[in-house]
């Protein structure tokens, strides 16, 4: 059984995700790993062990953070006073 630790390079085979364990939680009776590559916790029991060549770049926070502010404000900038205002049930499909 392959070891994994805190350093150890990791995959989640679901995804392909990869990245460098930081850290472990305990919850809910279940071990979970931190992946410095996604900032997530994933369970050690979905983990497998990866290869250096494997790893996926780590995400960038703030490309993420300016990305979610820009599609909030895409968001915010539609006009749903329409929509609200027909809230009674009635199907206006027009058809």
């Amino acid at each position: 059984m392959n070891v994994i630790d805190i350093g150890s390079y990791a995959k989640y085979p679901k995804t392909g995700t990869v990245g460098t364990i930081v850290q472990f939680q305990q919850s809910h009776g279940h071990t979970f790993a931190l992946l410095d590559s996604t900032g997530l916790f994933y369970r050690i029991d979905q983990l497998i062990p990866a290869v250096e060549g494997e790893m996926s770049k780590p995400v960038e926070k703030d490309k993420n953070m300016e990305q979610f502010r820009k599609e909030k404000e895409l968001f915010e900038e539609v006009d749903f006073s329409d929509a609200a205002l027909q809230q009674d049930g009635a199907c206006h499909g027009g058809g």
